[in-house]
């Protein structure tokens, strides 16, 4: 009779001395300190990979098969014979001799201006945006981690820059990881999306006060925080990137305070909109009028910060996988959304009936979820299922999942910011394709809330 040579499971005949052998000293607060301090040597290490020599992130170039394919819809021997008989244009750079021309992404802008304006009237050489319409906003949010939130809008952000927008990112995530792909810089929570938050509430504090002193009542005080924030603007806390026309304001950890400062806030001052003040500030800073985008970062929670970027939000765009779990935490999350935003209505709007004021209510333009790292051999069936249960709410593009993906990932920048020499064209074009869909699907919605508004501003004029 054999014996039975099949191996038996891993965690059978663990000794328990050896075990306490391998096992390291139990872990205080200090240990959580030593371990964080080790994570900002490894990322700045990781991170340093993708700067230049004085610390800075800086993009690529693009060369001319490139911005001819993807950027600029001309053919080769057009664009080159265009070069010749301008040579004020941008000629762009040869590593070799003959070799193939390469230009800055601030000259490609400049190139497709030039084309704009001389070029075919068929051919849609600048992105197309209403005139006397404000940027839409754009969120991603979901409180389910892994789910690509970060970097779909990271990605959207830089198609939308490849295309001719003009970009704001904000990063509203403590954990600041929009704010590591951009390059950006942030000592402390003042270089934040913080002081507009402070300043819209001291605003409101400031006015109130004044109601205070005409009914004879003591006023409450700005303390030092709220009078600093009073002095500040968007501008103050917009950076730029190495990305000619993305800007940033970026998050650090210390921006998680103001889910702690802002209920304290509205504890104070109960008639305070907190939900308007990232809207407001914006607004007020002249924002939507200097980018065309605004692409927000929402925290993996539904907090006061979450809650000021969905509202700010005309767009809301939500990630998730094409997972059991990842369906039913989205589900649960959109039924927060109805309770939180419900509840504030119901709020506000029982004050205003009795005092005879209009009521308000949320609106978003559209809200898309979308199906993000798809692999279509194993979550075909499922996804399919989501798509009968969620309609036109669920994107019907599946942005897959590719190795360019993890490539990316590893050498700290996103899929756009990557050579495509550090592959070959074919698996390069292979690869992007995914998120060239995934920016045209989010642009042809876009697009068409632009067009609505614009019909609509038509409509009203007549």
């Amino acid at each position: 009779m054999s014996k039975d040579s099949t191996p038996l499971p891993p965690y059978f005949n663990i000794d328990p001395d050896a075990a306490l052998a391998e096992l390291d000293l139990p872990t205080g607060t200090e240990g959580f300190a030593a371990i964080a301090e080790a994570c900002t040597r490894g990322r700045a290490d990781l991170a340093s990979r993708g700067m230049n020599e004085e610390g800075r992130k800086t993009l690529r170039l693009f060369s001319t098969w490139e911005i001819t394919r993807y950027l600029i819809p001309v053919a080769q021997a057009h664009f080159r014979r265009v070069l010749k008989q301008n040579p004020d244009l941008p000629q762009g750079r040869s590593e070799t001799e003959g070799g193939a021309k390469w230009f800055t992404l601030d000259e490609v802008l400049r190139l497709r201006a030039h084309f704009g304006a001389q070029g075919s009237k068929a051919k849609n050489y600048l992105p197309y945006r209403p005139k006397g319409q404000p940027a839409k906003l754009v969120a991603v949010a979901n409180f389910k981690g892994g789910v690509g939130k970060t970097s779909t809008a990271a990605h959207l952000a830089m198609s939308a820059a490849l295309d001719g927008y003009r970009v704001l990112v904000i990063d509203l995530d403590s954990q600041g990881s929009m704010t590591s792909i951009f390059g950006g810089r942030v000592e402390d929570e003042w270089q934040t999306a913080f002081p507009l938050l402070a300043r819209h509430y001291g605003e409101y504090l400031r006015v109130e006060n004044q109601r205070r002193l005409d009914r004879g009542d003591a006023p409450q005080p700005l303390d030092e925080a709220l009078s600093a924030a009073m002095k500040m603007t968007a501008r103050d806390v917009i950076q730029s990137t190495h990305w000619p026309n993305i800007d940033l304001i970026g998050a650090q950890l210390n921006l998680y305070w103001a889910e702690f400062q802002i209920p304290v806030w509205r504890m104070a001052a109960r008639g305070w909109k907190l939900w308007d003040a990232l809207t407001d500030r914006l607004a007020a800073d002249g924002v939507l009028d200097a980018y065309d985008l605004v692409f927000i970062d929402t925290p993996p929670a539904l907090g006061y910060l979450t809650i000021n970027g969905l509202a700010a939000a005309d767009i809301l765009l939500v990630p998730l996988g094409a997972s059991f779990l990842e369906f039913d935490s989205t589900g649960r999350f959109f039924d927060m959304l109805h309770s939180t935003f419900a509840s504030i209505e119901d709020g506000e709007n029982m004050a205003a009936r009795a005092l005879g004021r209009p009521e308000m209510a949320f609106e978003w333009d559209a809200v898309r979820a979308v199906v993000t790292r798809f692999d279509g051999a194993q979550q075909g069936e499922l996804s399919a299922l989501m798509q009968a249960y969620l309609g036109k709410t669920l994107s019907p593009h599946r942005q897959d999942f590719t190795a360019l993906i993890g490539q990316a990932g590893e050498r700290v920048h996103g899929i756009y910011e990557a050579d495509y020499r550090d592959f070959n064209r074919e698996t390069y074009a292979r690869g992007r394709e995914t998120f060239d869909a995934t920016y045209a699907a989010f642009k042809r919605l876009l697009l068409g809330v632009w067009r609505r508004d614009e019909l609509a501003a038509q409509a009203a004029a007549e």
